[in-house]
C-alpha cells in the first residue's frame, strides 16, 4: 500500500456557470503515476468530486494508480453535450500540467460510476469528434483521447430509459435521470439526439480498452446496459473486461471493496503502463 498525497480545487477550466476544478489523489511513494481521470455519478443533477473519496478514490490512489476527481456541469446549469465538454477539458488539462504534479500523462485513464461512467465512456468512445469536443478549458491543443476506460454500472441505452411507466417511476421514487441530461422530457421513439448521444451508437474498433463492472441486482440500471455495451465492444475486436458482481445493486458498498478495487488498479496499471517509446 502507498502513502497518498492530496491536493484539492485546482481549476482546470472556466464555464458561463463558474470554474471547474479537480481534486488529485497520488501515491506519493512511486515516481510519475498512472493516472486515471474519475467522473462522479448522481444522475446528471447531483454530485460532487469529493463524493466516494474515502472508501473509493483515496483507496485506489493506495493501490498505485493516482486519481484525478473532477467536477462537471450540473442540469440545470448544463445539459448535453457540455458534460462532455467539461471531461475532454479535464484530460487535456491533465495532458498539458499533469506532470507538475507527479502524474504520468502520456497514457491516460478514464473511470466514472452511474452518470460518471456514461461520461468516461463518451469520452473514451469521441476522440476526436469536432461535433462534440467543445473549446472548455486553456488547453485545446492537446487530445482528449484516452487510453482505457472503467465504467461501473451506467446507463447505455438510453431510450429505453425514457420508457418507464408510471407504476416503474413511482416505484424507483425518480423520474427518467435522461431528462435531466438532455433538458428536456419530450422523447420520440425514434428521438435522434438520444441515439447519436448513445454508447453503443458510438463504439468503434479503434476504442481504448474497456473494463466494465455492473451488479445483477441493479434496480436503477439494468445490468443488461452493460452486456449489450460488452457485446458491441467486443463485436468489434476492442479490448474489452465484463465483471458482474452477485448479489450487488446499484452504488452498492461491493465495488469499493477490496476485491473490486484491486482488479481496477491492477487492470489500470497494466493498461497504462509506459510503452518502450515513453520510457
Amino acid at each position: 500500500m502507498h502513502d497518498v498525497s492530496i491536493v484539492k480545487d485546482l481549476e482546470f477550466a472556466v464555464t458561463p456557470a463558474g470554474p471547474l476544478t479537480l481534486d488529485i489523489y497520488r501515491p506519493s511513494t512511486i515516481g510519475p503515476a498512472p493516472t486515471v481521470l474519475y467522473l462522479h455519478g448522481g444522475g446528471w443533477t447531483t454530485g460532487d468530486k469529493s463524493d466516494d473519496a474515502d472508501r473509493r478514490l483515496q483507496p485506489l490512489a493506495e493501490l498505485g494508480v493516482a486519481v484525478a476527481s473532477a467536477n462537471y456541469r450540473l442540469s440545470p446549469a448544463g445539459h448535453y453535450p457540455t458534460q462532455l465538454h467539461d471531461a475532454k477539458a479535464a484530460v487535456r488539462w491533465l495532458r498539458a500540467v499533469g506532470s507538475d504534479h507527479g502524474l504520468h500523462t502520456e497514457r491516460l485513464g478514464i473511470w466514472g460510476a452511474s452518470a460518471g461512467g456514461y461520461l468516461a465512456t463518451m469520452v473514451g468512445l469521441t476522440a476526436g469528434n469536432a461535433a462534440i469536443e467543445g473549446n472548455a478549458g486553456t488547453h485545446l491543443a492537446h487530445s482528449s483521447a484516452v487510453h482505457a476506460v472503467v465504467n461501473w454500472f451506467s446507463p447505455t441505452d438510453l431510450l429505453s430509459s425514457t420508457r418507464r411507466t408510471w407504476l416503474e417511476t413511482l416505484i424507483l421514487n425518480r423520474p427518467p435521470s435522461v431528462s435531466a441530461l438532455f433538458g428536456r422530457d419530450d422523447f420520440e421513439s425514434h428521438d435522434a439526439e438520444l441515439r447519436s448521444a448513445g454508447p453503443l451508437e458510438n463504439v468503434h474498433p479503434a476504442a481504448p480498452p474497456f473494463l466494465i463492472a455492473h451488479g445483477n441486482l441493479d434496480r436503477i440500471v439494468p445490468d443488461s446496459d452493460s452486456h449489450d455495451l460488452f457485446t458491441a465492444l467486443a463485436r468489434h475486436l476492442v479490448d474489452v473486461t465484463y465483471c458482474m458482481i452477485g448479489g450487488a445493486g446499484h452504488e452498492d458498498p461491493r465495488f469499493d471493496a477490496e476485491p473490486n478495487l484491486g482488479i481496477t488498479a491492477a487492470w489500470l496499471k497494466a493498461q497504462l503502463a509506459p510503452t518502450s517509446s515513453e520510457l
